[in-house]
């Protein structure tokens, strides 16, 4: 594909997933969507990665997260599939962002990835890159909020061998979301650009989490 088309392609791709996630919830907007675009064009620069995969791969890994549509985990694919393909985009490199899409996810850290490419792991870093940090901490509060979590509560203990079906179904406090997923995802990023920037921001939710729960005992 001509430098001009990609950068048409990517232009529409961009107003595409504008449109579909207009009144999405804050956490997985389009503000999300445009950071992990940032994030793996930033990452990619190290990677032997194809440039329009990993663009394409970030833009629409969120165009329809199952968490928004009963768990169903075919949305995603077949709303990018038909996108790319009104677009005239070939095969190959549709079923190379569709299998971004169904392999991004954390689901629990328990699931064996089926799928593996330098653009994925390009673009699984850059999202998970989006769930640490003070992003990944108002994220994760956000999304608290928007299923009416509990902030906290000592009695329930963070479950850290769930299956994926168990983690896609927690009502688990939001607290226990750092110890469940965030605190893990440093050490399991793909690429040295990725764990780079994971690291500094891996330390700032642990300072976070340590001032919480100061204030929790009344200890500050």
């Amino acid at each position: 594909m001509a430098e001009r088309s990609s950068e048409i392609l990517i232009n529409n791709t961009i107003a595409f997933v504008k449109k579909e996630l207009k009144d999405a919830e804050g956490g997985h907007d389009w503000f999300h969507i445009e950071r992990v675009y940032k994030n793996a064009l930033l990452i990619s620069e190290t990677e032997q990665a194809n440039a329009l995969v990993v663009a394409l791969g970030a833009l629409l890994h969120d165009i329809a997260d199952s968490k928004f549509h009963n768990g169903d985990e075919t949305v995603g694919p077949k709303k990018a599939v038909d996108f790319l393909t009104s677009e005239g985009v070939s095969e190959e490199i549709i079923e190379h962002v569709v299998q971004i899409i169904k392999n991004i996810s954390f689901k629990g850290g328990n699931k064996e990835q089926a799928f593996h490419s330098n653009e994925l792991a390009v673009v699984q870093d850059a999202d998970r890159l989006d769930a640490l940090g003070a992003i990944g901490i108002a994220r994760t509060f956000n999304y608290g909020g928007f299923k009416n979590r509990a902030l906290y509560d000592p009695k329930i203990k963070p479950n850290l061998n769930m299956s994926p079906s168990e983690y896609k179904a927690s009502t688990a406090p939001t607290i226990n979301h750092f110890y469940e997923k965030l605190l893990l995802l440093k050490d399991r990023m793909n690429t040295e650009t990725g764990r780079r920037i994971a690291t500094d921001r891996h330390e700032f939710m642990e300072t976070f989490l340590k001032q919480f729960y100061a204030e929790w005992e009344g200890e500050k």
